[in-house]
């Protein structure tokens, strides 16, 4: 028996970092326009994460980290900037937050599934913990490592603001905004969706018993 759920575990994480690396290198993980440039690539990490634990929401932000890190060798832009001013953090900002707003992500949803027994509340809180997490993690490191360079203060210059909390609401605005209720919708949906259906969920549990 235990084999046997090692084997599922093993099968729905591996689909679902598949899922994360189809969504990395399609259009499906990013819309960008002329003003906004949204990643979704939370949502996978959140189902993860809610679905299977928050060891597996590290391991799917892991994923979604290292693709991320690798775009800034490919794809210029911010990522590009921040890896020439300095390698290390750039690592850290693109990977380390990624795994810690899985992991996240997966510890706040098992205390809220705990707390309100499988409510469809802990769900939505839990898949809107991840973008939330994402941003707060991403821009955090940014401001931690960048703030005095040159090219960071050149976006207060833009923006007209003159500390790294007023910088990060005046960057994020809308396009955290959007991130967070599209993907907090998404995967919230879809985990409740397959939770009820795999008899996951902390209600059917407990009916059980």
């Amino acid at each position: 028996m235990k084999k046997q759920k090692n084997i599922r575990y093993l099968t729905e994480l591996s689909l679902l970092v598949a899922i994360t690396l189809v969504m990395a290198y399609t259009p499906l993980g990013y819309l960008k326009t002329p003003v906004l440039n949204l990643s979704f690539l939370t949502v996978p990490v959140a189902i993860g994460a809610m679905l299977l634990g928050p060891a597996a929401g590290a391991i799917l932000g892991l994923v979604f980290g290292l693709t991320s890190f690798a775009e800034a060798f490919t794809g210029g832009g911010m990522k590009a900037m921040l890896l020439t001013l300095n390698p290390a953090a750039c690592f850290v900002t693109t990977v380390v937050a990624r795994v810690l707003c899985g992991l996240l992500c997966g510890l706040v949803f098992a205390a809220l599934a705990k707390l309100t027994k499988g409510h469809s509340a802990a769900y939505v809180l839990g898949a809107l913990s991840c973008p939330f997490f994402n941003t707060l993690f991403f821009m955090g490191f940014i401001m931690l490592f960048y703030y005095g360079t040159d090219y960071v203060q050149g976006f207060c210059a833009t923006y007209g603001v003159s500390n790294p909390f007023s910088l990060v609401l005046a960057m994020v605005g809308l396009q955290g905004s959007i991130e967070l209720v599209v993907c907090g919708l998404l995967a919230s949906a879809v985990s409740k969706a397959v939770s009820l259906a795999l008899g996951k969920s902390p209600a059917l549990k407990d009916s059980k018993a």
